[in-house]
């Protein structure tokens, strides 16, 4: 199972992303799934039922891509901007940023074995 222009187009609020081409939302699902394969031991393509957490992950990161890549003033940054019923404000130089999707990952991110603790027994001399 995989994320599909439809399914994120149901799952977002944003008017830009529902009107967007769904040949380009294919584009930012794609880049959204190259940026989570990066991070999780096991890519997308090799789970034979894709986790909740997981989809919620790459619907997340492709509704990012999606604006970003839809707008080239979002990826700018300005002071003001209104998309349908929502408005956002960015400081001078800000841009949207990633969202956090950690605690989404968390299950599905490899230990490189740098957090097991060790034992020491210790003696009187």
């Amino acid at each position: 199972m995989s994320v599909t222009p439809e399914g994120l187009k149901g799952y977002t609020t944003f008017e830009s992303v529902k009107k967007r081409p769904d040949s380009q939302l294919e584009k930012d699902i794609f880049e959204a799934k190259v940026y989570i394969n990066n991070i999780v031991e096991k890519p997308l393509d090799e789970h034979e039922e894709l986790p909740d957490e997981l989809e919620i992950a790459w619907l997340k990161v492709a509704q990012f891509y999606a604006l970003i890549n839809s707008d080239e003033s979002m990826a700018k940054g300005y002071k003001s901007e209104k998309i349908g019923d929502y408005s956002y404000t960015l400081s001078d130089g800000s841009s949207l940023t990633m969202p956090d999707i950690s605690s989404l990952l968390a299950e599905f991110i490899p230990d490189d074995g740098g957090n097991k603790g060790f034992f020491m027994r210790m003696r009187s001399l």
